[in-house]
């Protein structure tokens, strides 16, 4: 019999907490592949931290915006306390500077609410080292493991991978914008103009046939790096 995944589920709405509870262990009871457990309910950030120490889930569900601590943050905390921590983000909010600094932090998945259906089959596939995300962000997909690979082997991969195209400094401001850096960040490192950030951007989008920096991020953690 598969072994019962335990979780913690953070949110600022009381009632989002309960149904999501209610959802996750209804739908898993008789589920051959194990049970789910929600071990304990959080309301804001601070919170969230304090649990996870506490109780050390297999995974923890957040939402993003939540006063006075929120999701981003929190996440940002787990992560330093358990770098191998799985925190799922299940938000209202697709806002592209949340997905990018989610999947820099480490992120296993990020989740629209409207996409309830979809929350148990994620869980699932988390914790079987996938990374999830919804329909809404980008298509659902999984996200290879975080890699660190040398100098060589990362322009060998990007050789073989969607980004092959591009020229060195182009690739560079692909790496920046995945660490969701913003223009005048970007400028900075790479000394250029904010306005040739923008030029250049528009180039590397239009070179790859994407839509905004958001799919640019997603497909470079899609790729592999990290």
């Amino acid at each position: 019999m598969a072994e019962n995944l335990s979780l913690i589920i953070v949110d600022d709405d009381p009632i989002v907490c309960s149904s999501l509870k209610a959802i996750v262990e209804l739908t898993t009871r008789q589920d051959p592949e194990g049970e789910m457990q929600v071990m304990a309910l959080g309301h804001d950030g601070g919170e969230a931290v304090r649990l996870y120490r506490e109780l050390r889930p297999d995974l923890i569900i957040l939402d993003i915006r939540m006063e006075p601590v929120g999701g981003i943050e929190a996440c940002q905390e787990i992560m330093t306390l358990d770098p191998e921590a799985k925190v799922l983000f299940l938000t209202t909010f697709p806002d592209e500077e949340y997905i990018v600094e989610a999947l820099r932090l480490g992120a296993k998945g990020y989740l629209m609410k409207s996409s309830a259906e979809s929350i148990v089959p994620a869980i699932r596939a988390i914790a079987q080292g996938q990374r999830v995300f919804g329909n809404e962000i980008v298509a659902k997909m999984v996200v290879g493991k975080n890699q660190q690979p040398g100098r060589q082997d990362l322009e060998a991969a990007k050789a073989r991978s969607i980004f092959r195209e591009l020229t060195l400094t182009e690739w560079e401001l692909v790496r920046l914008v995945a660490e969701a850096k913003n223009n005048k960040e970007i400028a900075a490192a790479l000394h250029f103009s904010e306005g040739t950030v923008r030029n250049y951007l528009s180039t590397i989008l239009t070179k790859l046939d994407m839509r905004d920096r958001t799919q640019l991020a997603v497909s470079y953690y899609k790729e592999g790096f990290a």
